[in-house]
């Protein structure tokens, strides 16, 4: 109830003048101690000299993102480059072997910037996991799946693997498990295919081509491999209506999105700030509740960024990859929580809604959440801090299933059923805000630190009680508020696409 219920116009008008006046307040605190902090001695290994001419200099912390800017910006223009040009050659020409000819590419790519050993230890287990599948057992297959996801995880097995590659520079490790953890993923997708096809099963060379496509190989993101072989398969290739202005536009936003990121980083030092606790101790609590937020949304524009230029790639190949994940600032609902849509299409289909079904069994739901979120540890890598983060996140999902179930009852259905869809709308909000800033703190842990985590909730609940956590809690209210009207807007609209489909 309430999902399309309308709000007055000037109500929503007050929402967005809130929480505009809030980021620019919260905005400038942080602006300021960036200012301040500048010639720090505690940050001098998180911000390098920068734009000299406009005395500013640059938030260089997150090693990912500088990393693809610096060290590894040729490589990526040039391989993608080439597989582009690559991929338009056979799309033209041999069109129906074009997925043959992506797998040669990849191996090729991979071959060189890896090395031939690396290339056998991926094969070695692209081998092992196909000779799994054509048993068709599914409990088979996610033991042999996650125990060879483990040997690139868990050491000592990750250690003797990694030193039968000889050599070294800037990048191998980030390749040698980046390739290695995506590669056990897509086998898995194939394996678990393959013993749910009722004839016979896919070949050797199926599994191939589906691994070795190089946009996704190192990075991904993870397609499923039915919805891979399905796309690749097709002989006509044919764009929709203004799918290349489309593509066009999206690599566009991509380039200004890094263009932003790039400027925020010499005036907001969102990253390297919270490494000191004892200048944050001297933030007011509204900085601080800003500096959290700005992680998750920076976190977000990273992967989106990432995701939306191979994305890009894979359009121009005429497939249909997983979305970019969902913005933060849209987000109050643990379920749709992510930053790797790929990942989580992968964990959905094969272990969350496996064992969940419908998702309307409490129990159900507890084991299914569990299973996911213990495989997601072992694929982020097992460390204290991913079981924590781990931990309170799988708590949250089901906290939220538990509150949903509970004012599911009878007694609490009859009491908003006669109330107005507008209050019951705010009443929802209320409780949306909550759940919004209990993903920011949940998710803190993993994208900066524990201690940063701990001091933000201690600040917004305790010292910053009342005021500091009731404005907070309000103005995240009226964000809410702002999301809900999208969503509304977006369900009659898409109500109206049904109605027109139909007649």
């Amino acid at each position: 109830m309430g999902v399309k219920a309308a709000l007055p116009s000037y109500e929503l008008g007050f929402y967005a003048l809130v929480v505009t006046c809030a980021v620019v307040y919260s905005g400038s605190g942080i602006f300021e101690a960036s200012r301040d902090s500048m010639n720090r001695k505690a940050f001098r290994d998180g911000i390098k000299p920068g734009w000299h001419y406009f005395g500013r200099k640059m938030d260089v912390a997150d090693f990912e993102w500088v990393m693809w800017f610096t060290s590894f910006r040729n490589v990526i223009i040039f391989a993608l480059s080439g597989h582009v040009l690559f991929g338009k050659i056979c799309s033209m020409t041999v069109p129906q072997h074009r997925a043959v000819m992506y797998m040669l590419y990849g191996i090729s790519a991979v071959l060189g910037s890896m090395g031939l050993v690396y290339l056998m230890i991926i094969l070695s287990h692209c081998l092992v996991l196909y000779s799994v599948a054509l048993a068709k057992q599914k409990w088979l297959c996610y033991v042999a799946g996650l125990c060879c996801l483990a040997s690139f995880k868990m050491e000592p097995f990750s250690s003797w693997q990694s030193g039968f590659v000889t050599g070294a520079f800037d990048l191998q490790d980030v390749l040698f498990y980046g390739g290695s953890s995506f590669t056990i993923m897509r086998c898995m997708s194939f394996a678990l295919e393959s013993s749910e096809r009722k004839e016979g099963i896919y070949s050797i060379f199926d599994l191939l081509k589906y691994n070795f496509y190089l946009p996704f190989f190192f990075f991904g993101p993870v397609m499923t491999f039915d919805q891979f072989h399905a796309q690749v398969s097709t002989r006509e290739l044919r764009r929709k209506d203004d799918e290349m202005k489309n593509i066009q536009v999206h690599a566009l936003l991509h380039l200004g999105a890094i263009i932003a990121v790039d400027i925020f980083f010499h005036f907001f030092y969102i990253l390297t700030l919270p490494s000191d606790l004892k200048f944050m101790n001297r933030l007011s609590d509204w900085s601080l509740a800003g500096l959290a937020y700005s992680n998750l949304v920076y976190d977000w524009v990273k992967a989106a960024v990432m995701f939306g230029v191979i994305n890009t790639i894979a359009r121009l190949d005429h497939l249909d990859p997983p979305q970019p994940p969902k913005c933060i600032t849209m987000l109050y609902v643990f379920a749709e929580t992510h930053f790797d849509r790929g990942i989580n299409d992968w964990l959905c289909k094969y272990v969350y809604d496996h064992i969940g079904e419908n998702h309307d069994n409490v129990m159900k739901e507890l084991v299914a959440s569990v299973a996911t979120f213990a495989i997601t540890t072992l694929w982020l890598g097992p460390c204290e801090i991913v079981y924590i983060w781990s931990a309170i996140n799988c708590f949250g999902l089901n906290f939220e299933l538990w509150v949903q179930k509970f004012f599911q009852q009878r007694l609490f259905a009859k009491l908003e059923a006669k109330i107005p869809e507008g209050m019951s709308r705010r009443i929802r909000a209320l409780f949306g805000a909550v759940n919004f800033w209990a993903i920011v703190l949940y998710n803190i842990p993993a994208l900066n630190s524990l201690e940063f985590a701990l001091l933000v909730t201690k600040r917004l609940l305790l010292t910053g009680f009342p005021v500091s956590t009731l404005s907070i809690w309000f103005i995240t209210y009226c964000g809410v508020q702002l999301i809900k009207e999208r969503e509304r807007i977006l369900a009659i609209e898409e109500e109206k696409t049904d109605k027109a489909k139909v007649e």
